[in-house]
This record gives C-alpha cells, sequence and structure tokens, in this order.
C-alpha cells in the first residue's frame, strides 16, 4: 500500500484495512518500502501478504483521485493476464477513510536490484517482459488514456555548468516539433529496473513483479522503450541505455523505423530528467547506489544525449 507511518496514518487507515482482511488475520507490523518518490508505500505483515500505497506529497494528493482510480482498474485488467502485477484489494482515492488517499494491493515476491552485477542479464529480461506489456490485447472500453509528454522546449533545464551548450539546443529543437505518427500500445508509462522485482540468481533470475501502474497510457513502444534506456544509461553507463532498444527489438518488439523519429521519443524522455536526474536518484541511493551523485548523473546524461544524435541524428 502506497503511505506515511504516523499516529494519524495508523488512527484513521487502520480500521479500512482491517476490513479487507480475511477473518482470523491482522496487521502484526507496518514496514516501509524504500524506492518510492511519489508516494509512500508500506508492507503489511500479515498471514496473507499485502502491501500498501498512499500519497503524501501534496502535489499527488491533489491529483489522487485520478491516479489512483487508473491505478486500480490498470489492477483489474492485467488479472488473469501473463503480466506479473500486484492484485488490488481495495483503493480509497480520496482519503474518505484514510489519513491520505490510498490503495491496497497484494504484495509481489522478489525486489528490486540496482547493482551493475548481471544488470546485462536483467536488461534482457526487462525487454522481454516490457514487450509483454505492449502485447496486452485490450478493447477500446479498456484502453487507458492518451500518454502526456514529460518534457516540453520550454521546461527543459540544461545543467549550469554544462560544456555543450549546443547539445542541448539541439535536443530541445528536436521536441519542438510535432511528435510523429505512432501506432498505439499499451504503454506501463514508468517502466524502469526501479519498479521490476527479480528473483533468483544466475540461470534462475527471473522477473517476479512489475509495479507501479499509476502512469499507465496508450502510446508508442518508443516512448516506453526510451524511459527504461534513460533509466540504464544513468543506473549503468551510456552503454547500457544505447542497447536496450537493440534487446526490445531481438525479442521481437517493434519500434519506429525511422531513426528521426525514434530519436524524438528517446530525447523526450532524456529531456525529462534534466538537469541532473535527481528525482530518481533519490529513491535509488536509498536502495544502496551511493554513487549515483549529481555530478555523475549530470555527465551521464550528457553523454547518453550525444549518443542518441550520433546513432540516431
Amino acid at each position: 500500500m502506497r503511505h506515511s507511518a504516523g499516529d494519524e496514518d495508523r488512527d484513521a487507515t487502520g480500521p479500512w484495512v482491517e476490513r479487507w482482511l480475511s477473518e482470523g488475520e491482522r496487521v502484526e507490523e507496518v514496514v516501509p518500502l524504500l524506492g518510492g518518490w511519489t508516494s509512500h508505500m508500506r508492507r503489511l505483515d500479515l498471514r496473507g501478504p499485502a502491501g500498501r500505497r498512499s500519497f503524501v506529497k501534496p502535489f499527488y494528493v491533489r491529483h489522487a483521485e485520478g491516479l489512483l482510480t487508473r491505478e486500480a482498474a490498470v489492477l483489474r485488467l492485467l488479472a488473469g493476464t501473463d503480466v506479473p502485477a500486484p492484485a488490488l484489494t481495495a483503493v480509497d482515492p480520496t482519503a474518505r477513510h484514510c489519513a491520505h488517499p490510498s490503495l491496497l494491493m497484494s504484495l509481489l515476491p522478489g525486489t528490486v536490484r540496482l547493482d551493475d552485477r548481471d544488470a546485462e542479464v536483467r536488461a534482457g529480461l526487462l525487454a522481454r517482459q516490457l514487450l509483454r506489456v505492449h502485447r496486452l490485447p485490450v478493447t477500446a472500453g479498456q484502453r487507458p488514456r492518451t500518454y502526456q509528454a514529460w518534457a516540453s522546449p520550454e521546461r527543459v533545464v540544461r545543467p549550469p555548468d554544462t560544456g555543450r551548450p549546443g547539445l542541448w539546443e539541439r535536443a530541445v529543437a528536436v521536441i519542438a516539433g510535432p511528435p510523429p505518427p505512432y501506432r498505439g500500445c499499451f504503454l506501463h508509462r514508468d517502466f524502469h529496473p526501479g519498479n521490476v522485482l527479480f528473483t533468483g540468481t544466475g540461470a534462475g533470475l527471473r522477473v517476479s513483479g512489475v509495479v507501479d501502474w499509476v502512469e499507465t497510457s496508450w502510446g508508442p513502444a518508443d516512448l516506453d522503450v526510451a524511459h527504461c534506456s534513460t533509466a540504464l544509461a544513468l543506473l549503468h553507463g551510456v552503454p547500457a541505455g544505447m542497447g536496450f532498444a537493440d534487446r526490445y527489438v531481438d525479442a521481437g518488439g517493434t519500434l519506429a523505423g525511422d531513426d528521426a523519429a525514434h530519436l524524438y521519443w528517446r530525447l523526450l524522455d532524456a529531456l525529462g530528467h534534466a538537469p541532473d536526474a535527481e528525482k530518481v536518484a533519490v529513491p535509488w541511493r536509498e536502495l544502496g547506489r551511493s554513487d549515483l551523485t549529481s555530478e555523475v548523473l549530470t555527465r551521464r546524461l550528457e553523454e547518453y544525449l550525444a549518443a542518441l544524435f550520433h546513432r540516431y541524428g
């Protein structure tokens, strides 16, 4: 579940959670889960495990009704598919019963793995899992909202001490143009290593869960691939980010055949992380990646932009 664990939270939310427990079950412990940014995640230790998501930041509280209602609908849609998503238990999108807008869901097995060891193997598994998300058949009535861009020319902030201002100007000029035509599909929209759980090691390494379906959208596969590519470039270095699209295509996925179109989607995502990708760095550091300083991320992001132009521009 998504939340803060203060007294107000426990007093207001506890009775609501208990309504959804089976006879004889009770909450024995509330354990914070690291890695979240838009909301607080808590594991509720029961006889049968469950997780809780609660929005506490003012911006997300204002938009919580739409976000949590959408996530609840997506979790219902994913039930019974081959995508390992949490099972929905209950949702309180307007905090009618809880201290904060909340969603109660099952706890999936596995852990988030962000270290460099086995990163290439995990990238292949990520690509195959993302392709399964994109191939989900949905009816017109089940189709989620059209994607929203997370960057625009007027909002891009380049690093103040960059030695390559022309690179940033060139990148901004690309996304200032109209979006390329695309064939839409079902998008996770925030698919990256921090939202995927793994179990096992070596030959037994497997994706055990895909979480955080708040931003699920309809749009080009390139956009999901771009988002995961940027994250991999920041986490493991530019080559990891540049290779993910190839892994996706090798798994059977289809991306824009035109380099200019593919470049547009890749830059649209990458520029949303400017100037220093601190948004993603905070939860990653909580999970052990203390090496990802602002300086490291800024350098990797700028080198990634240059690599995109070298290959696609």
